[in-house]
């Protein structure tokens, strides 16, 4: 099993099952992200909003941050369901 592979979510039910659960964990911290980024520019419009406006942004660059975090734990998920061989050689 090579790593990042776009096959590796096809090998078996259970790298279906966390494949799946990692898309909608991966797409529920997109959406978040992006929505407290929209609602951060909103805040910056009045100078008395600019203060949590920019914890809005804070927030919303963690949760970019945890979009490629989501997926080296997807594929680390995929090499405890099996095929540690040949990880390395694909």
């Amino acid at each position: 099993m090579t790593l990042f592979s776009p096959d590796n979510h096809v090998r078996s039910e259970k790298h279906k099952r966390i494949y799946a659960y990692c898309e909608l964990a991966y797409t529920l911290v997109d959406f978040s992200a992006a929505a407290l980024f929209v609602i951060g520019s909103i805040l910056f419009f009045s100078e008395t909003t600019t203060y949590i406006g920019t914890w809005f942004f804070l927030i919303g660059s963690v949760l970019f941050g945890l979009r490629p975090t989501i997926k080296l734990y997807r594929e680390f998920a995929y090499m405890r369901v099996g095929d540690y061989d040949d990880i390395a050689g694909g």
